[in-house]
């Protein structure tokens, strides 16, 4: 029994060993899957990132079961081209440090106009579809996870571009030419009151408000539709 249990624990020994991996020279596809890692923690990258290196390079002498990288030096923001300074280390051992130029792509989802669209039409996914794009070369773009019914066009978009945000601009909750209630604040003590508003306004934007007794003209914050706050 003792020598069944010895020759069991032999094969499961040399079936571990054998598993291991086996050290290797780093390969320039791990190399870059480094750098995309790290440059994508670096920036807080959102997508898919994908690199090619510009120049020829040599794969450092020393071989490893695991080769990981330090970044040392990044630009000011991530682009289509990248130089990156970084440290190789070998099962924990720092190998070298090396500057690498790479070309870079981000690529994610982002809303297109499936039809045509007039200004002042509500966001709607329903009339848009996503794309995916390079967003390295495509700035101002609107993620396809971004955007509700608070945002309306800002302007006539034809059917199958790419939205920006300066497509789109926040839903005025306030409207020229309309009674709004007001909110006069002071402390704990709120007085409210109607007044016309002389400008159209977003959630945060300031408006000018007329008081129809007075005939006074005063600025008021826009909070939710159709009222306005002040303070004192």
């Amino acid at each position: 029994m003792r020598r069944v249990l010895s020759l069991f624990l032999f094969a499961a020994a040399l079936s571990s060993a054998s598993a291991a991996p086996a050290p290797a020279p780093l390969a320039r596809d791990a190399l870059l899957a480094l750098v995309g890692r790290d440059l994508t923690a670096h920036f807080h990258l959102e997508g898919e990132l994908q690199l090619e290196l510009t120049r020829p390079w040599s794969a450092p002498d020393s071989v490893a079961t695991q080769w990981t990288l330090e970044g040392l030096e990044y630009p000011l923001q991530p682009s289509s081209a990248m130089l990156v300074r970084c440290r190789l280390s070998a099962d924990g051992q720092p190998v070298e440090e090396q500057t690498l130029i790479v070309r870079a792509s981000l690529w994610r989802d982002v809303w297109a106009t499936r039809q045509q669209l007039e200004v002042g039409t509500a966001f709607d996914p329903g009339v848009l579809e996503t794309r995916r794009i390079d967003v390295f070369r495509e700035r101002e773009y609107v993620p396809a996870v971004a955007g509700d019914r608070s945002y309306v066009f800002a302007r006539a978009i034809p059917a199958g571009r790419v939205l920006t945000w300066h497509d789109l601009k926040h839903r005025p909750l306030v409207r020229k030419g309309q009674l709004v209630e007001v909110s006069a604040v002071e402390g704990q003590l709120c007085i409210t009151m109607k007044a016309l508003a002389l400008e159209s306004g977003a959630q945060g934007d300031t408006v000018t408000v007329r008081n129809p007794e007075s005939h006074k003209d005063f600025s008021a914050l826009v909070v939710d539709e159709n009222h306005v706050q002040v303070h004192f």
